[in-house]
């Protein structure tokens, strides 16, 4: 899919103005998304920091210093 194509349809998380977005808007580069609606759209960082917090875990699983 175009970048083009991407900005004309979906709700996104705009990072430079903090609100969300439905259909064209700022550049690609500066928005998070697509999600399905708006409600999702305005959780994009709590949804991003939720992703991030597993993705460490499950590193620091596969390098073995999970234990205390």
């Amino acid at each position: 899919m175009s970048d083009s194509e991407s900005d004309t349809s979906g709700w996104y998380f705009c990072l430079t103005h903090q609100t969300v977005e439905h259909g064209k808007g700022c550049r690609g580069g500066d928005r998070m998304g697509p999600y399905p609606d708006e409600a999702t759209a305005a959780r994009a960082l709590e949804i991003a920091r939720e992703k991030t917090r597993k993705a460490d875990e499950s590193d620091k699983k596969w390098r073995g210093d999970d234990e205390d």
